[in-house]
């Protein structure tokens, strides 16, 4: 058992890299954008920024003085690109997603997105698999907790919500879990390529990889 139905206790899922595997369409999307614009990227500038925010990926790259046009419309134009991608190609969800966010469902733990990416693009982007046209019902977070964890897990009303003790982070980028950790938030780090060490109160190799109670372990504090 993950905890009893009803568990008072709340996860905060990143997308990118930790559910879905989107680091390719992310990349090719980077790449032709920029291409357009006369500015060559390269894989290995592509990894140092991948989990960051748009605006953060591009002043990293170009700089602190560029125009703050030019970052909206150069953005812009990589989510369009990248959401291309998304509907023509789709995304496979990584080991283990689809088995966590059904058993938490089903344990009653509160679930949420906080991801890093605009919402118009992270909404279809949760819901798109090749290995299933989408995310079932039964697993799909159905609550959107903005860029950050350091936003409450949204919730019917201020008092249902859990607090930042009850909640866990899933996260395979730094900043995710700093975030958390400032919140008083527990965390759970996913390695990946791109980030082949991190610090949380439990780091695995992926999802599938995680010991059967942990989540209510974290909350409990053991």
């Amino acid at each position: 058992m993950i905890g009893r139905p009803g568990a008072p206790g709340g996860v905060l899922w990143d997308l990118d890299g930790t559910l879905v595997d989107s680091a390719g369409h992310h990349w090719i999307a980077w790449r032709d954008t920029l291409a357009a614009e006369g500015r060559p990227v390269q894989p290995g500038d592509f990894a140092n920024t991948f989990g960051k925010r748009n605006d953060e990926i591009l002043r990293e790259l170009f700089g602190p003085g560029i125009a703050v046009d030019w970052i909206e419309r150069v953005a812009e134009a990589k989510e369009q690109t990248y959401r291309r991608l998304l509907r023509e190609r789709g995304l496979e969800a990584l080991p283990g997603a689809f088995d966590w966010l059904g058993r938490l469902r089903a344990s009653g733990w509160k679930q949420a997105l906080a991801s890093s990416a605009p919402r118009p693009t992270s909404t279809p982007c949760s819901r798109r698999s090749p290995s299933s046209a989408s995310w079932t019902r039964s697993s799909r977070p159905t609550r959107w907790a903005g860029a950050s964890p350091t936003r409450p897990l949204p919730g019917s009303g201020a008092a249902a919500g859990p607090r930042p003790r009850q909640c866990i982070v899933v996260e395979d980028a730094p900043a995710g879990l700093e975030a958390a950790r400032r919140a008083g938030m527990r965390s759970i780090g996913v390695l990946s390529d791109h980030h082949p060490t991190l610090e949380a109160d439990v780091v695995v190799p992926s999802l599938d990889a995680l010991p059967e109670a942990v989540f209510e372990a974290l909350v409990a504090g053991r």
